[in-house]
């Protein structure tokens, strides 16, 4: 049976888990892994079998070493997640080549769901879900104006980029903060607002803000799973409980949201609906159109997300799914000797 060639390009470390779940897909099919970036020793890298170092380009000269890539090792499976959009943009390219790409063809949809501005005012219209109270800035006067609305309104309020992956930029704004506990403990993500108005003025303008209201309660991923029509085939509603621990826990209200915004916006393979519940509600924190970071621990419901979107990508027959009940997991760390891959197999792909 003829290899399955599979291609990441730069990835989270958590990629390592993706490639040995598709590696070790249950319908035996062989894979090989390939994948590149920037870091030779990037533990992303040890999940694969043939991998790389790949240059600082952008734009269209990106994708021309992404096509050139899957061309010289003729790469039947493309899974992205750097520059997405501009591999959505030149999809054809890889078309043309035999590969498949797995990544949102629709370019409006993408983008919007990559602006958080932008999908917030869009879900607001459609009213699928609820989103938290916010608004948009990007001068000091807007982000004082904003915060005095939402303040006004009672709420704690925080903010971060329109345009972000995780955790980048997140800060909870909080006046009783003390700032000599803070300089002998640990690195916070609180700032006052009087500090940030002041680095803020600074500027005459910044990259866009959500300035909005801080949800205090349960923060769930929802992993979803659908076929390249979007078609909703699997959704795993997971949270962070205590330390390390982790629940996947079967959510009537976060499953049949899974469901609304399938039929809506019909997300193919992968994504990541990221919800928190704010009096008792749950609200939108976005929507990631990709494998998210904690993707690996959905799976120990029994649900290969990962192999699933290839199988699909491929022609394969995927069925619904669903998780018996809910798990309790964890982790802790393995100590592993890395290995040195050789470049040589792919150099003249890489140059």
């Amino acid at each position: 049976m003829k290899k399955v060639n599979i291609y990441f390009n730069r990835w989270f470390s958590v990629a390592f888990h993706y490639m040995n779940l598709i590696r070790n897909n249950e319908d035996g099919i062989p894979v090989q892994i390939f994948a590149t970036h920037p870091d030779i020793r990037h533990m992303s890298l040890q999940g694969a079998d043939v991998a790389g170092t790949e240059p600082a380009l952008e734009g269209i000269e990106y994708v021309q070493f992404c096509v050139d890539f899957c061309r010289r090792n003729e790469i039947d499976i493309f899974i992205p997640r750097l520059h997405m959009m501009d591999i959505a943009l030149h999809a054809a390219m890889f078309d043309a080549i035999g590969t498949k790409v797995l990544v949102c063809r629709d370019l409006d949809l993408l983008e919007m769901i990559l602006d958080k501005g932008k999908f917030y005012s869009k879900v607001k219209d459609s009213g699928i879900m609820e989103i938290p109270d916010y608004h948009v800035v990007d001068t000091a006067e807007q982000f004082k104006a904003a915060y005095e609305d939402l303040a006004a309104k009672g709420h704690e309020v925080c903010f971060k980029p329109t345009e972000t992956e995780g955790g980048l930029g997140f800060r909870i704004i909080n006046n009783s903060r003390s700032p000599i506990e803070e300089l002998f403990g640990y690195v916070t993500q609180h700032i006052s607002f009087d500090e940030a108005y002041r680095v803020l003025s600074g500027v005459d303008s910044f990259p866009a803000l959500m300035v909005m209201e801080l949800l205090e309660g349960y923060e769930y991923s929802i992993d979803c799973l659908a076929d390249e029509n979007g078609r909703l085939l699997a959704a795993v509603p997971r949270r962070k409980d205590n330390g390390r621990l982790r629940i996947m826990e079967h959510i009537p209200e976060l499953e049949n949201i899974a469901k609304r915004v399938a039929e809506t916006y019909q997300i193919p393979y992968n994504y990541n609906i990221q919800m928190k519940y704010g009096g008792g509600v749950p609200k939108l924190l976005e929507i990631n159109p990709r494998m998210s970071g904690g993707l690996h621990v959905s799976c120990l419901t029994g649900i290969n997300f990962p192999y699933l979107a290839v199988k699909s990508a491929l022609g394969g027959e995927v069925q619904p799914a669903e998780f018996a009940g809910d798990i309790l997991a964890s982790h802790i760390e393995q100590p592993m000797i890395m290995r040195i891959h050789d470049e040589s197999a792919i150099t003249d792909s890489v140059n």
